[in-house]
């Protein structure tokens, strides 16, 4: 009898000049001490210079009265406020254009990346020409085109046109019914998230059944799911009261009064940025598509699925996992790209930075707080992209 071999000893870290990985963690902390005693070298020579000249440093003015106003916000904001507030204001006014201008251009970029595929030439060649133009023309000048044609081309607002019952869409910008709030709402959020928590639910029930029976039917599923998030929405709207107060928009011999409105600026920027943007998810899109392989084409016509069919099954689940990572960078250059809002006089939040440091003279203050916030949005936006982009990969087993 043979006796087993003694198991292996473990690793030992060698904490000496001839482990490559202790030179690793050495040469990591050298750089970092160098750069953290340059940047400090940089910040107390500029502070000093500073100094010298009489010139005021420090965050304490975000405490100060801002002094101006704002003329479009999500909450009311008044100049006696402080700057740190003013700031929020402009960040909200970003996110709000932000947030919409991602939706939007995802859609209007996914639907002209399926047509630059489709088999109609009429389709494809309209596709592609709006792709190659909105690459080609740089955004500041899209922007100066749709700014034109709100306040230009519209007509005045004491003939607007009406597009649908209650709204009004003049040079003065866009108003439209809004609910007004009131506690009962509250019963209608509920009842919103119960419904999206049930809807999850009932998708992760239908792929247990897929995984025991093999049936799975995805439309007839998130059919299912969304009726079921309706039903309890709407029975959260029942319990709080059934709240059913509107303010609608009446037009009288001058302006319009009522209702929500958003400014010509604010649409000025948001078309703008979803017309620029949608031309190169557009192109993520079609390149993602084409990269599924073309035997998957053939096994879906093999199994007599339809064209529509092949693509929601076949293609475009495979396509996600080429199409998230650069999808992402698009996400990230249009919450960047929002900052030339100050073009065409949107309040975002370069727009008040900018003011603020034209009032206070505090730069590097004030330029160091629209950094972080557009540092903040991108990790978190990377983040959430991230998280989403490893559901939709493929596993390997």
């Amino acid at each position: 009898m043979i006796p087993p071999a003694p198991p292996p000893a473990p690793p030992s870290r060698a904490w000496s000049w001839r482990s490559q990985a202790f030179r690793g963690v050495v040469y990591q902390i050298i750089t970092l001490l160098l750069l953290v005693l340059a940047i400090s070298y940089l910040l107390s020579n500029t502070f000093a210079n500073m100094r010298l000249r009489g010139i005021q440093s420090g965050f304490d003015v975000l405490l100060q009265p801002a002094g101006f106003a704002i003329g479009e916000s999500l909450f009311e904001f008044d100049s006696s406020q402080p700057y740190w507030v003013a700031y929020l204001v402009g960040l909200s006014n970003t996110l709000r254009v932000a947030l919409a201008g991602i939706v939007l251009a995802t859609l209007l970029g996914t639907l002209i990346g399926i047509g630059r595929l489709s088999r109609n030439m009429l389709v494809r060649g309209l596709c592609a020409v709006h792709v190659e133009v909105t690459r080609n023309v740089p955004l500041l000048l899209q922007l100066f085109m749709w700014y034109f044609a709100m306040t230009e081309l519209l007509p005045t607002i004491e003939e607007p046109l009406k597009p649908l019952a209650n709204v009004f869409l003049s040079k003065n910008g866009l108003q439209y019914p809004l609910p007004e709030w009131s506690a009962g709402h509250w019963g209608t959020v509920a009842g919103g998230l119960a419904g999206a928590l049930a809807w999850r639910a009932w998708v992760r029930r239908s792929m247990w059944q897929f995984e025991s029976t093999g049936q799975y039917h995805p439309a007839r599923t998130h059919l299912m799911g969304l009726a079921l998030m309706l039903a309890i929405t709407a029975l959260g709207w029942l319990v709080g009261g059934a709240p059913g107060e509107l303010s609608i928009p009446e037009a009288t011999e001058i302006s319009v009064v009522g209702g929500g409105s958003v400014t010509p600026e604010y649409l000025t920027l948001l078309i703008g940025l979803t017309v620029y943007t949608s031309g190169y998810i557009a192109e993520v899109v079609r390149s993602g598509i084409q990269s599924v392989a073309y035997g998957q084409h053939e096994a879906a016509v093999a199994l007599g699925l339809s064209r529509s069919a092949e693509l929601r099954l076949v293609q475009l689940p495979q396509a996600l996992r080429v199409i998230i990572p650069p999808l992402t960078s698009q996400y990230l250059n249009l919450i960047k790209n929002s900052s030339l809002a100050v073009a065409v006089g949107y309040p975002d939040l370069v727009s008040i930075g900018t003011t603020s440091l034209n009032q206070t003279g505090r730069a590097i203050e004030c330029i160091a707080v629209v950094m972080l916030c557009y540092l903040t949005l991108s990790l978190l936006t990377s983040a959430a992209m991230n998280v989403y982009n490893r559901r939709v990969r493929i596993q390997d087993r």
